[in-house]
């Protein structure tokens, strides 16, 4: 597959969203939270506590929804700000407990409206990042879908960054790469391929950990791997003290892109 139908695959509506990997995983356990304690409960990120197995997580995801009607409910995935102040105000929590936190991914980016502009939709984000650094509690963010630009990495500051093999992560969309750089937006497909976008390419250039086969709804025995796996990293990071898991955190994204 070329970058450009990478891209398409990680915008097909038949792909699963959060709430499936939700599902799957924790099953009825999840108990879902709202609300940012100071506007509004933005549907298009979903978070709440659930029992991964007998170890208990706070699971954040960014919901694009599964048809027109949940789509539109869910804002096509473009969170506001409130939804990225309800995150952190749940990955607080999670912090105080000494809960790992688990991130799923699927946003072409965050919503760039003028409401949520004027309610300080960038330095929502900004402080996601500046806070996700220093959480001390295990973070693992999964991009099951799309990673637009900051509305991505405001979920993706994380201990290990995961990849379904039909996922992309970049800081723009081919699209409007090409329509900046050649003011031509049918050159995606070309533009797509000079971003490395893919999760291939993310993988060789050091910014995510693991590439993971692509589930279906009903592969059981796959979402027991996955289910398994995480378990295993969340093991292990909950052993490594606080202080040094975000020194850890902060040193993984330092030395992205440097050259030896």
């Amino acid at each position: 597959m070329s970058a450009y139908d990478k891209v398409l695959a990680a915008r097909s509506t038949k792909k699963l969203t959060s709430m499936d990997y939700i599902n799957n995983l924790f099953g009825d356990t999840f108990i879902e939270l709202h609300g940012d304690r100071g506007f509004a409960d933005d549907k298009a990120i979903v978070g709440g506590v659930g029992f991964l197995n007998e170890m208990p997580v706070t699971v954040i995801g960014l919901e694009k929804g599964r048809n027109t009607f949940e789509r539109m409910e869910r804002n096509f995935g473009a969170a506001h700000p409130e939804g990225y102040r309800k995150a952190l105000r749940l990955m607080k929590q999670a912090e105080k407990f000494h809960r790992p936190i688990l991130c799923f991914v699927d946003t072409s980016g965050a919503f760039c409206g003028i409401a949520a502009e004027e309610r300080g939709q960038g330095h929502a984000i900004a402080t996601n990042l500046l806070e996700m650094m220093a959480l001390k509690t295990p973070v693992l963010s999964i991009f099951i879908g799309e990673g637009g630009s900051g509305g991505a990495i405001a979920l993706a500051v994380a201990d290990e960054v995961w990849m379904m093999e039909n996922s992309v992560y970049s800081v723009i969309s081919p699209e409007g790469c090409a329509s900046i750089l050649w003011k031509d937006s049918s050159k995606a497909a070309e533009a797509a391929e000079c971003l490395k976008m893919t999760a291939n390419d993310l993988f060789e250039l050091g910014v995510v950990e693991r590439i993971l086969r692509e589930p279906s709804a009903d592969d059981g025995k796959m979402f027991e791997s996955l289910k398994l796996l995480i378990c295993r990293t969340f093991e292990k990071n909950l052993a490594i003290p606080g202080d040094e898991l975000a020194d850890l955190r902060y040193k993984r994204f330092r030395k992205i892109g440097a050259q030896e």
